[in-house]
């Protein structure tokens, strides 16, 4: 059953589990279950995702109950009109705050703007050797990304020097490799928590909040976080 976060006649948004496919892909023809078919089985109705997350990243997924809403929510991503805010553990000491002026690469080559702004909220230091460092240092920061580029979290933060845990496409293999061996943990550690916007239909403004999941949860209990 996935949990429902929000619900009206026109959107409806889940707290989307790490490691479920939006909707069927090509690249995944193994995987059986994907959110859009859950939820339109869970509430009986036709639904539509109005943007993108990564199978890997957990949390707040809006879906569209009818076409209208659908286009008019497409065009506010379209137009970086959402406001949207992300929960990361990241490799290393973060900076109070920052913001990431670096564009990326669409599939075809063609150079996009990209721009994330970020705040650290904790940081720790574990008293565990890694590589050539006595102690393992970790940060809690919420990103808020003011462009919406495919993957733009996971490469601004590889980009400063401080991947996030668990992306083993864009992070640090023997990060990944050192909380699998000594956690048991694989989840990448990238949570959408919020979501603001101007209701499509009636222009009343929706926040959305989505709870962390327990395996980032998890993640935060042997950082010493509450």
């Amino acid at each position: 059953m996935l949990e429902v976060v929000f619900q009206d006649e026109y959107l409806v948004a889940i707290n989307k589990p790490h490691g479920l496919l939006v909707h069927r892909s090509p690249i995944a023809r193994d995987v059986e279950e994907f959110a859009l078919q859950l939820l339109r089985d869970q509430i009986g109705k036709w639904v539509n995702p109005v943007h993108r997350i990564d199978r890997k990243t957990g949390g707040v997924l809006l879906f569209a109950l009818s076409k209208e809403a659908e286009s008019l929510m497409q065009k506010q991503f379209a137009e970086n009109k959402v406001e949207k805010k992300y929960l990361a553990i990241v490799r290393g000491f973060t900076a109070d705050q920052e913001e990431i002026d670096y564009p990326l690469k669409k599939e075809n080559g063609t150079l996009q703007d990209a721009f994330t702004s970020y705040i650290t909220l904790k940081r720790a230091e574990i008293d565990i050797p890694f590589g050539k460092h006595p102690s393992s240092r970790y940060s809690l920061v919420e990103a808020s990304p003011r462009t919406g580029r495919m993957h733009q979290l996971r490469k601004h933060f590889s980009h400063v020097f401080h991947p996030i845990i668990g992306d083993r496409t864009h992070g640090c293999n023997k990060q990944n490799k050192f909380f699998k061996e000594t956690w048991d943990m694989t989840t990448m550690l990238l949570h959408a928590s919020s979501q603001a916007f101007d209701h499509p239909i009636t222009s009343e403004r929706v926040n959305i909040k989505a709870p962390l999941h327990p395996e980032f949860v998890s993640a935060m209990k042997l950082m010493g976080w509450n």
